[in-house]
């Protein structure tokens, strides 16, 4: 089954639930961090659906494999971010482990996306 829409691919599902864990942990951040550190991560979790989303758009397989790779980028961003969130003490132990847990799931399947659109 060929897939029609970036909407059916679940590695660019998982970057809608990352966008979303990420809106509801800086919810919680410091005033003086919501145009900051706040603004930065929800770009960059906004990012990695957004890439997957316009690479897929292309239709052309070198160019979603590039967007893939930005996408995989953004989660790296991601994760220094929310490791510098959490030494701040910005956000819970259990929510920072829950997001990164659903930023690792996320790579690990960009990384499968790209390998097999190599292949």
């Amino acid at each position: 089954m060929k897939v029609k829409s970036f909407k059916e691919l679940d590695v660019w599902k998982k970057g809608i639930e990352i966008v979303d864990w990420v809106y509801k942990i800086t919810d919680d951040f410091p005033r003086e961090e919501k145009s900051g550190l706040a603004k930065h991560m929800q770009r960059t979790a906004i990012s990695i659906p957004s890439n997957i989303a316009e690479g897929f758009a292309r239709q052309h397989t070198k160019e979603f494999i590039q967007f893939c790779h930005v996408a995989l980028g953004s989660c790296a961003e991601l994760e220094t971010q929310l490791i510098i969130a959490s030494r701040r003490n910005y956000i819970s132990t259990e929510n920072f482990n829950k997001i990164e847990e659903y930023i690792d799931h996320t790579s690990r399947m960009l990384m499968n996306l790209i390998k097999s659109l190599k292949g």
